[in-house]
């Protein structure tokens, strides 16, 4: 863990609830906050959604291994992006809480891989609290449970801003992980909190908990959520 410094404690932490949202369109608005960010003209802000069903392609294309073709995927209503963060294949659906940070590293005192670790510990915590006992695997990206994967993330930085972000199921339909091999690792079982736990958490609460989380790490003003991603928009235009 990453002691966090005064002047870390000293940013502002805003928490956007984007709900159920089609990825590129919170895609546009994580670029369009990035540059915002980048101009100060906000503060550190985290989106929290929900996306329908896509398979998302990493910058590293070794590690972009789908099973199936793009048109079999998209009869089953499956849409494919590619986009440039860290890592591979990877996929959401309802029922897995995607979080999206759009801070500024340098002035939160952080590098690169002191910051992925940041929001390594933040989803073990998470999962602690909802009764899964997960941890980093060396060498290994993303949050596991034993030999199965349950949380993956992917970051980019750009003019110090961060943004994409982590992944993790909760309760969401772990079939659309079949059609790919996550992440470029092969032999990979994906599990979820519902799995592991036969516990199924109303999303709004899992949100809450993360919330809290983020703003112990990140900031120690007061927390503003908003209910929709009306507020967001406006901040990016």
């Amino acid at each position: 863990m990453v002691t966090v410094t005064e002047k870390t404690k000293d940013c502002a932490l805003l928490v956007q609830d984007c709900g159920l949202s089609d990825f590129q369109e919170i895609l546009k608005l994580q670029i369009q906050l990035r540059e915002k960010r980048y101009q100060d003209k906000i503060p550190n802000t985290v989106l929290l959604v929900e996306h329908p069903a896509v398979i998302t392609l990493g910058a590293r294309r070794s590690a972009n291994k789908l099973l199936k073709s793009c048109q079999e995927l998209k009869q089953k209503k499956i849409d494919i992006v590619a986009i440039r963060r860290g890592g591979g294949t990877t996929a959401h659906n309802p029922g897995q809480l995607v979080f999206y940070p759009i801070m500024n590293l340098k002035q939160l005192g952080l590098g690169i891989s002191e910051y992925v670790r940041e929001l390594e510990a933040i989803g073990i915590e998470l999962l602690a609290q909802l009764g899964v006992r997960a941890a980093r695997r060396k060498g290994l990206p993303g949050i596991w449970v034993g030999k199965k994967k349950i949380a993956s993330v992917g970051v980019r930085v750009s003019k110090s801003v961060t943004y994409h972000g982590m992944a993790i199921n909760i309760h969401n339909d772990l079939s659309i992980f079949e059609y790919m091999i996550p992440c470029g690792l092969d032999g990979v079982e994906m599990t979820s909190v519902l799995k592991e736990t036969a516990r199924q958490y109303h999303m709004s609460e899992v949100k809450k908990i993360l919330s809290k989380l983020l703003t112990s790490r990140f900031s120690s003003k007061e927390l503003v959520e908003y209910e929709n991603r009306g507020q967001a928009a406006k901040m990016a235009s």
